[in-house]
């Protein structure tokens, strides 16, 4: 599967409350249900009749923060599992029979939650409940499918990190920045972990996580709430619930002074750096404040780093600040790749000093309208897609028990006030606070007698 991939299907606003247009700055409001199953299982209903289509997201509450040391990666060798065939579909069918309806499906696994979603016609709900929940009650697992999906996922690996310009350097930032082991790994995991996992790890990893107590659903198109959570009942009901994991330990130790590394990478071109500061987690009333201030800092030309690094300096063609956002503890990430002739003490310098004056200098009222705009563009394009918001109801629910976070994401940010945008940058990045990963191309090896 792929790792991070977001395919959402254009499926309208229909199913959306608009109180006034969207050029008197406001946003739609998506209305939906809210049903617990007996055995646990929580599902979100919300109907959208402009096109004939539907999505169904499931969110499991798995990631690669709940593998232990030496089963890294297992998370995400479970998503490509889970397409391997179950009691009543085999391997492969999964695939030939969404396609086949003319839908499109697949899954994602990241470090808070692995996801699996179809979007097909309006007339084949039967068939994505039936498939979503074969696979939950009874997957396959064999030594055969086991074997073949790990060399998948290691393929996956040597394609996506191994032998990629700055792969290296995504899996360091991390192993950097975090003590805490559920955020210091990579997601895809480590050659040597995928070798050791047994049929036994996998029989234990899906009792335990792919539970209907451990996953909420939700489904979002031209479907009627009634008839739906019928059929979901049908389907979904029979399969029992399991002991709820173990709660993931998510404390990460203060940083009390910078870290760096220095990587050679033989694949990259050129040097980049990547500056990390600690944030606390998406649930903190810092989180919309600090998106905020990434903006400010790095959205579009107009923002301050590109104006002073890539237009002013010319020290870099690009500059991105963003705020991981996770459940856990998160990063305040800038990266740069510095130009050709270029150093990287001046590109990384230059960084600072924007830093700095984004916490003392005055921001203009236009940044942070600009900012505000973003953010509701955000929210009104990615309402028009079914999938979107039933990925986003799915993950709002599992990540913080509020469904409704859809609906006030614009409320929250134009609550932001630039005051709050100087704190949390004051706040959060210091230089006791970070880590610096700088990446550097490995120059070839001479050869000797000048290569001849």
């Amino acid at each position: 599967m792929q790792r991070l991939t977001r395919r959402f299907v254009r499926a309208g606003l229909a199913g959306l409350t608009l109180s006034a247009t969207l050029a008197a700055a406001t946003t739609p409001t998506v209305q939906f249900s809210d049903t617990k199953l007996k055995n646990g299982l929580r599902v979100l209903i919300a109907e959208d009749h402009n096109a004939p289509v539907f999505s169904v997201a499931i969110s499991y509450n798995v990631g690669s923060r709940d593998e232990r040391p030496g089963r890294t990666g297992f998370a995400h060798l479970f998503e490509h599992m889970m397409f391997k065939g179950s009691e009543n579909v085999g391997p492969g069918e999964h695939f030939m029979l969404i396609f086949g309806s003319g839908g499109s499906m697949n899954g994602t696994t990241d470090q808070d939650r692995t996801l699996y979603y179809d979007t097909l016609p309006a007339n084949q709900l039967d068939l994505a409940l039936f498939l979503e929940a074969d696979r939950m009650r009874s997957l396959d697992i064999t030594q055969a499918n086991l074997d073949n999906q790990r060399n998948a996922v290691q393929e996956e690996r040597r394609s996506g990190v191994d032998n990629q310009p700055y792969g290296k350097t995504f899996e360091a930032i991390d192993a950097l920045a975090y003590k805490n082991f559920a955020y210091s790994h990579s997601v895809i995991g480590s050659m040597t972990d995928l070798n050791a996992a047994s049929v036994a790890d996998v029989a234990a990893f899906f009792r335990t996580y792919y539970a209907p107590n451990n996953a909420v659903m939700a489904i979002v198109g031209d479907i009627k709430s009634g008839e739906t959570i019928t059929k979901v009942r049908q389907y979904f009901e029979p399969i029992p619930m399991q002991p709820a994991p173990t709660p993931v330990d998510m404390t990460e130790p203060a940083q009390t002074e910078e870290r760096r590394q220095t990587i050679d990478d033989p694949l990259a071109r050129l040097p980049r750096i990547d500056i990390s500061f600690h944030t606390p987690p998406s649930d903190s009333p810092d989180d919309d404040a600090i998106g905020v201030l990434a903006s400010v800092l790095s959205n579009g030309r107009s923002s301050r780093m590109y104006e002073s690094l890539v237009h002013q300096k010319q020290l870099t063609s690009n500059v991105s600040c963003f705020n991981t956002s996770p459940r856990g503890p998160g990063l305040f990430r800038v990266s740069a790749t510095a130009l050709p002739g270029k150093a990287m003490a001046d590109v990384e310098a230059a960084i600072y000093v924007e830093l700095e004056k984004v916490k003392s200098d005055a921001i203009a009222p236009w940044e942070m309208e600009k900012a505000r705009n973003s953010v509701k563009r955000g929210v009104v394009g990615g309402m028009t897609s079914s999938l979107n918001r039933a990925v986003q109801l799915s993950q709002d629910a599992l990540f913080y028990n509020d469904p409704n976070r859809i609906n006030t994401r614009v409320e929250r940010v134009n609550k932001v006030t630039a005051a709050d945008v100087q704190r949390v940058a004051a706040k959060y990045l210091t230089p006791t606070n970070r880590s610096v990963v700088i990446t550097n191309p490995k120059a070839a090896l001479s050869a000797p007698n000048g290569g001849r």
